[in-house]
């Protein structure tokens, strides 16, 4: 019976083990540097993208050749990873490149197959293409714009709330409104510093405009009134 292996489990191993810090001696003292003894071993022993995944063939379950692996994404969240398949051309010229959501990938007994695929289908869909630095910042700009409006317009439905409840109710519409305008500022004042900077430097304020995006959030969906 074949062994069946999620591509999902395979990618993020492969991620997360690569990840952890380790503490290696200096002159006057100790710094972080990569992993530690004990974590190389899970290294040597976890999954290389590399050799697992990178330039494998793709197979269909009738083992017709489908597209091959080019290249591996996680988002940003590691909430969902990507295989990026190449299908058609030679050496690289005319290929036709889609991004793949690994849960439709199986390894079985070491041949990664995505049942029902065929190089048509790969070539009818819509072809991926790496977002540059002016792309990548302008989404998170119209990603935070969106959740501001959002979070002001729960803002004003709420204090409209307010105006007509009971005092026991109020009392707790009175938290959420105030939790609400805080993170709203938070997420506004972050934004505001990535629009200012320079546009070599707007990589600098990306995690903290994606922090108070992601607080801002999280409030609105606990501000139900």
């Amino acid at each position: 019976m074949n062994k069946t292996l999620s591509i999902a489990t395979l990618v993020f191993a492969s991620f997360f083990v690569a990840t952890g810090p380790a503490t290696a001696q200096v002159a006057g003292g100790s710094t972080t540097t990569g992993i530690s003894i004990v974590e190389s071993t899970q290294v040597a022993l976890g999954w290389s993208v590399k050799k697992t995944l990178l330039g494998k063939t793709i197979y269909n379950e009738a083992g017709h050749k489908v597209g091959k692996v080019q290249d591996i994404i996680i988002a940003p969240d590691k909430s969902v990873s990507y295989i990026i398949v190449g299908a058609g051309g030679f050496i690289g010229m005319g290929r036709h490149d889609v991004a793949i959501a690994v849960t439709q990938i199986q390894d079985q007994s070491g041949k990664l197959v995505m049942a029902g695929a065929t190089q048509d289908l790969i070539k009818s869909m819509p072809q991926f293409e790496y977002a540059n630095d002016h792309t990548r910042r302008n989404q998170l700009v119209a990603a935070a714009e969106k959740d501001i409006k959002f979070g002001k317009a729960r803002l004003l439905e709420l204090e409209q709330k307010a105006g007509t409840a009971a005092a026991e109710s109020r009392t707790k519409i009175d938290l959420q409104i105030t939790a609400l305008q805080v993170d709203l500022k938070s997420a506004e004042a972050k934004l505001t510093e990535l629009n200012q900077s320079a546009s070599n430097r707007w990589k600098e304020f990306e995690a903290s405009v994606t922090a108070a995006t992601a607080r801002l959030r999280k409030t609105i969906e606990n501000a139900r009134g």
